[in-house]
């Protein structure tokens, strides 16, 4: 353990040292609480690189990996805010205190697979919720994109096997102190139990919760199988939305060749992020089921059953949510354009 903090450590003071013999005229000071073994530190890497590269030295790229700068979302947004901190990424639990309309995200079934949403998180979609953001930061905070972080959050159990919503009865669930998530396990039929994520491993030993709604690699990454979690149902119920703040005063600062270099360093982040759960669930989901555990794909019929249950989360979340409305027929109207286009490129490239 010792030896991989010191590794982390090492790397991250490496990252955020300037490239001798560059003469930078723009310093982006970027922040994730994760590790190097996130998907958030690949995509900084990517990031860095290009930008740096692009703009011929003209901007550094400084990367703190951990909670060196901040260590909530509030408190890095602040920092955006300010101004202090260049970029951070949030997931939608992360950045709902300010934003609450990002949790439109964690909405359940609503874009069916990686290719409706990345089509749908590479278009306006991201543009319109980039406007919310600025009109409610006072146009403090920019979204630059949305990537991802961790695949696909699925339904994970101590228990049983589900394979439709009964099965869900009585299941105590592990969520965020978020009502969104609470509301999703609600509407399935079991009982929502909010648990830091740092108690979470001990919780399922305990049998204080039974189940949580987590990507593969996370389950793996935290060794929960060791604590009893057996039982994964491939549902894939919400894409795990990884949003990427900047300060928009000191991107505006910047002139406009500079900006388009840090926007296409952006896309670039972005496309890392998205191939980057991917390949890291392969091995996740192998070390899962030989260690015994049981996964579980539903039928086309049973997912249709899940994403019926879950209907209500949607209406509560158009009446509870400050500019739910707005944002979610955004979004609803994006899958429809991303599930059309990918409907005619299957009538190209099928026959």
């Amino acid at each position: 353990m010792l030896k991989t903090l010191t590794k982390v450590a090492m790397t991250a003071a490496l990252l955020a040292t300037p490239v001798a013999g560059w003469a930078a005229d723009f310093t982006i000071r970027a922040t994730a609480n994760s590790n190097e073994n996130d998907e958030d530190y690949d995509g900084l890497v990517v990031f860095k690189n290009y930008v740096e590269s692009a703009s011929n030295g003209r901007i550094e790229v400084e990367l703190f990996i951990g909670t060196q700068l901040c260590a909530t979302g509030a408190e890095c947004l602040e920092g955006v805010a300010e101004g202090s901190i260049d970029v951070y990424i949030s997931t939608s639990g992360g950045a709902a205190g300010i934003f609450p309309y990002v949790q439109v995200l964690d909405l359940p079934y609503l874009m069916a697979n990686d290719r409706v949403a990345e089509a749908v998180l590479t278009g306006d979609f991201t543009r319109k919720m980039r406007d919310m953001a600025l009109e409610t930061s006072d146009d403090a905070i920019r979204l630059m994109t949305i990537g991802n972080t961790g695949g696909w959050r699925n339904f994970a159990n101590t228990k049983r096997r589900v394979a439709e919503p009964a099965d869900m009865d009585g299941l105590k669930i592990r969520t965020v102190v978020a009502d969104l998530p609470q509301e999703l396990v609600k509407a399935l039929g079991a009982s929502p139990t909010p648990i830091p994520w740092p108690e979470l491993f001990t919780s399922f030993q305990t049998g204080v919760v039974e189940g949580s709604k987590n990507g593969i690699t996370d389950i793996m990454g935290m060794k929960f199988p060791d604590a009893g979690l057996q039982y994964v149902t491939l549902d894939g119920h919400a894409y795990m939305g990884a949003l990427w703040w900047m300060s928009n005063a000191n991107f505006q600062a910047m002139p406009e060749d500079m900006r388009r270099v840090v926007v296409d360093g952006f896309s670039q982040l972005q496309q890392a992020t998205f191939a980057s759960p991917k390949r890291k669930s392969i091995e996740a989901y192998q070390a899962f089921v030989e260690g015994g555990g049981d996964l579980y794909v539903p039928s086309p019929e049973q997912k249709a059953a899940f994403a019926e249950a879950a209907k209500p989360v949607q209406e509560w979340f158009r009446g509870n949510v400050d500019g739910g409305n707005e944002i979610l027929d955004a979004l609803v109207a994006a899958v429809g354009e991303a599930e059309a286009g990918l409907a005619a490129d299957y009538a190209k490239d099928l026959n």
